[in-house]
């Protein structure tokens, strides 16, 4: 394993590149997993106009829009690690809205969001339908190990020290439930792609 100082462009750049060339001639559906203070969306959304260069076309998802509603992500209440690991996000709802109709024989047609938590009422969101060779970009934290059927991964790395350094004082509660995947999960082992990112100015490209 090699870690590979890469600046914020460059890294863009590689990823598209690796996008643009996985798996042409089907539907490509990749994850940007990474702790809210990682900012996985910043990546995912970087990458939207260059791998559309590349000649693929490209749909944002993100996780957050597919939340459970409030009475089953506050059951436990409002704070409660365990609960914000295992209940907050609809990952059934992501894998039968997002992920299976970009399937090989799938119908490409994609729901976009799924709850509205302001309202906290299902969203009224229609289909978007993607293109063949077309790729799904989802960002969100904790999705690793779900069974999720993703063709490419890409964790978003932060020490511990870091998790804790850069999670917001009001969202500390949730830092259990990120060691808990830590330990079970090692999402570092299991990505396909790994991004260091303790100082999102310089971050690295692990290399297996």
């Amino acid at each position: 394993m090699r870690v590979r100082p890469i600046s914020p462009a460059s890294l863009v750049d590689e990823l598209a590149d690796r996008l643009a060339s996985t798996n042409r001639g089907g539907w490509l559906r990749v994850l940007v997993d990474g702790a809210p203070a990682a900012q996985p969306e910043l990546i995912a959304d970087a990458l939207v106009a260059p791998v559309r260069l590349r000649g693929r076309a490209v749909l944002r998802v993100s996780a957050r829009d597919f939340l459970r509603p409030a009475s089953l992500r506050f059951e436990r209440g409002r704070t409660d690690p365990d609960s914000f690991y295992d209940d907050w996000t609809d990952v059934d709802g992501l894998a039968r809205e997002v992920l299976d109709p970009m399937r090989p024989g799938g119908t490409g047609a994609v729901r976009t969001t799924r709850w509205n938590t302001e309202t906290d009422r299902a969203s009224r969101a229609g289909s978007v339908p993607v293109p063949a060779g077309g790729t799904v970009l989802v960002d969100g934290p904790l999705l690793l190990g779900r069974g999720l059927p993703f063709d490419l991964t890409v964790h978003v790395e932060l020490s511990p020290a870091a998790l804790r350094r850069r999670t917001a004082v009001s969202e500390a509660w949730t830092l259990p439930a990120f060691d808990r995947y830590l330990d079970s999960v090692r999402p570092a082992s299991v990505a396909d792609i790994v991004i260091r990112a303790d100082d999102p100015r310089h971050p690295a490209l692990v290399d297996r």
